[in-house]
């Protein structure tokens, strides 16, 4: 029962926040070809998802035809994406919200369906992932409306002189423009996965596996703990510390993402040939979470060193 009650005030809390965040833009960009499709409104998709956000309120706009305010402002707006997560005889779809600097707002949950005709099949599992905002009273409060302009400073010199003097002037100064905190000053960081030198167990043979790229190879078993043979430690490596707080898996497209109480995205896992052995990736930290003696444990390079760290997860 407590943890029905939890679950239930983890979902709340995580709707409430996502919807504050959803609120803070004006647009929803939405792309005449979905990455994961060959042609532009391939089975209707993009039409489909323009009319689903525009009747939750939003205003919704193709990103081959912005509006003059959106063009010149880009974070007035979140860019919707389309991920197809489809196997032979499953057609899977979950739309993803990224902010001007790439950065995931809002992901829905997967949907799912059976139907045989793919435009048929596709409308059913958006429709089905779109239940996510179901509980999204979405109201524009205006917080993003900084135009491009309101970055730049102008300093204009001999201000105080007269109208005679300035107009004298004018051939010989020009305005001094300076540029400040705009989007192209953004920086980003590579979280590209170390590679992990988890020691092998005796009497066990285990090589390293590269996660293959393509969706139709991604697939997750098993939401429960199993025995592995990892054994913790080896050369430079850290005591094992604790990871504070519990963390909650939220299934994603071939792995989880780790959500704590504020709610607040820490790790993103996905899943490797291995049972219960994930590669993971943090906002500052990259590496391997696995399972031992019934624990969990994230393990990753930091200093040169091997770090070792106990997580606190909740399927």
């Amino acid at each position: 029962m407590k943890k029905i009650i939890l679950s239930i005030i983890l979902v709340v809390s995580f709707v409430g926040h996502a919807q504050v965040e959803l609120n803070d833009y004006k647009y929803i960009i939405v792309p005449k070809r979905f990455g994961d499709f060959k042609k532009e409104n391939q089975y209707r998709t993009s039409t489909l998802v323009k009319h689903l956000f525009e009747e939750k309120g939003f205003i919704a706009v193709y990103n081959d035809d912005l509006p003059a305010e959106l063009n010149n402002n880009k974070c007035l707006g979140l860019l919707v994406d389309l991920i197809d997560g489809s196997s032979m005889f499953t057609t899977k779809a979950s739309l993803v919200l990224k902010d001007c600097a790439g950065k995931e707002v809002f992901v829905t949950q997967e949907g799912k369906s059976k139907e045989k005709d793919y435009q048929a099949a596709f409308s059913e599992a958006i429709r089905k992932a779109f239940s996510s905002f179901e509980a999204v009273n979405y109201t524009y409060n205006g917080k993003k409306t900084a135009s491009a302009e309101e970055s730049v400073t102008l300093n204009f010199k001999n201000d105080v002189k007269t109208m005679d003097d300035n107009a004298k002037r004018a051939k010989n100064e020009a305005a001094v423009i300076k540029q400040e905190a705009t989007l192209e000053n953004q920086s980003y960081k590579d979280h590209t996965p170390v590679a992990s030198t988890i020691k092998k167990a005796k009497n066990t043979s285990m090589k390293m596996v590269e996660q293959e790229a393509s969706k139709e190879t991604q697939s997750f078993v098993s939401k429960e703990p199993m025995t592995t043979n990892y054994e913790k430690g080896g050369a430079n490596m850290n005591t094992t510390k604790k990871m504070g707080g519990v963390l909650y898996a939220q299934e994603l497209l071939g792995g989880y993402q780790l959500v704590d109480s504020t709610p607040k995205i820490q790790l993103r896992i996905y899943k490797s040939s291995m049972p219960n052995v994930y590669i993971a990736k943090g906002e500052n930290k990259d590496g391997v979470v696995y399972t031992s003696d019934g624990k969990w444990f994230f393990e990753y390079r930091a200093n040169n060193q091997m770090v070792v760290e106990e997580l606190n997860i909740k399927f």
